[in-house]
């Protein structure tokens, strides 16, 4: 197995993009493995690595489908539902409280005063 080029952050040559900037120009790695990696030197720590792909073996972003759509929707309302009250919260309940902050964080309730 030969090993993989290494370059140095932002020396990369043109034609190779990491993940991400693939998936800004609506492409995909489509299965290709990595080509090189760039290398970002750090002080107290190993380098940070990113992979690289190469531009012209990338495939196009597959199209979100109905189906898909859908399933995502579920996912996101079931997020957002407080498994305590089963409401839903407006907003992706946090996972460090489990639940809507009105059900983890409930107000005192008021004590009538006598006059």
């Amino acid at each position: 197995m030969a090993a993989l080029p290494v370059f140095r952050w932002r020396l990369a040559p043109d034609g190779y993009a990491t993940y991400r900037q693939l998936r800004a120009r609506g492409l995909r790695p489509g299965g290709q493995p990595v080509a090189a990696q760039l290398e970002r030197p750090r002080r107290r720590r190993g380098p940070l690595v990113a992979y690289l792909y190469r531009v012209e073996l990338a495939k196009p972003v597959r199209p979100m489908t109905p189906a898909r759509w859908a399933a995502l929707d579920k996912a996101n309302c079931a997020r957002r539902t407080c498994p305590a009250c089963r409401r839903d919260a407006g907003y992706v309940i946090p996972p460090s409280l489990g639940m809507c902050v009105p059900c983890a964080f409930p107000e005192p309730s008021q004590a009538v005063r006598s006059s």
